[in-house]
């Protein structure tokens, strides 16, 4: 692979990687959430190949295919699975769309472009220190880490927030591997399996929630145990 072409690729994967995150904040309906998670976990997967492709490592270039089927293929399968609860008619309607997030759409896409401001410029040091393509695209895993947080706050339903939890761990990832060029494969394959468990029992809980109390609003929740 060229060094031109695999300047290319690695600035459209960054570019998708951080696009997802931003269509995570934009869109309301939990399904397509999910769906953009997918798309945000073959990003991460391209990310990982290109790296190894470059560096001919073979391990990277593993790692990065088990990332892709865990995150754009395991992951979200036991998303769609937890959406797909059996509940009543209204409470399915109710939950599968994030109505009412504490800050809206306008203001979720500004404070998302301010964060990814914020995190070129806490990043400028280390891209000068050692100007490679990785680590230019490095902002990108800061911004996503940023805004995976912001998420994490700003939504109330359970499911939401587990959506959330996994952007911010694709952030880490990604800045991980435009960082250090890869991590060990034993740390991966770790790290990997943290949040498959991780997920599992998220989801248990989330259902286990709405059928005891026919909501996941978290707000609701709240009142409940007042």
């Amino acid at each position: 692979m060229s060094e031109g072409l695999y300047v290319q690729l690695l600035d459209l994967a960054a570019g998708a990687f951080l696009l997802a995150a931003v269509v995570v904040l934009w869109r309301r309906e939990l399904a397509a959430i999910v769906r953009v998670f997918a798309l945000q976990g073959v990003s991460l997967a391209v990310i990982a190949v290109l790296l190894g492709a470059h560096e001919e490592r073979w391990d990277l270039i593993a790692i990065g295919v088990g990332i892709g089927l865990l995150r754009a293929g395991v992951l979200p399968y036991l998303m769609r699975r937890a959406l797909a609860a059996p509940t009543a008619d209204r409470v399915h309607r109710e939950e599968v769309r994030e109505t009412q997030p504490l800050v809206n759409v306008a203001a979720s896409l500004l404070t998302a472009a301010m964060l990814t401001l914020l995190a070129y410029a806490v990043s400028r040091p280390l891209t000068e220190l050692n100007p490679t393509p990785a680590t230019r695209a490095l902002p990108v895993g800061l911004a996503v880490v940023l805004i995976g947080f912001f998420v994490l706050v700003t939504r109330r339903r359970a499911s939401a927030q587990v959506v959330s939890f996994l952007l911010l761990d694709n952030g880490i990832t990604a800045t991980a591997f435009l960082a250090t060029s890869g991590v060990p494969l034993i740390v991966e394959l770790g790290v990997s399996f943290d949040v498959l468990l991780a997920v599992l029992v998220l989801q248990i809980l989330t259902t286990r929630m709405r059928e005891a109390f026919g909501t996941t609003d978290i707000d609701d929740l709240r009142e409940l145990h007042d």
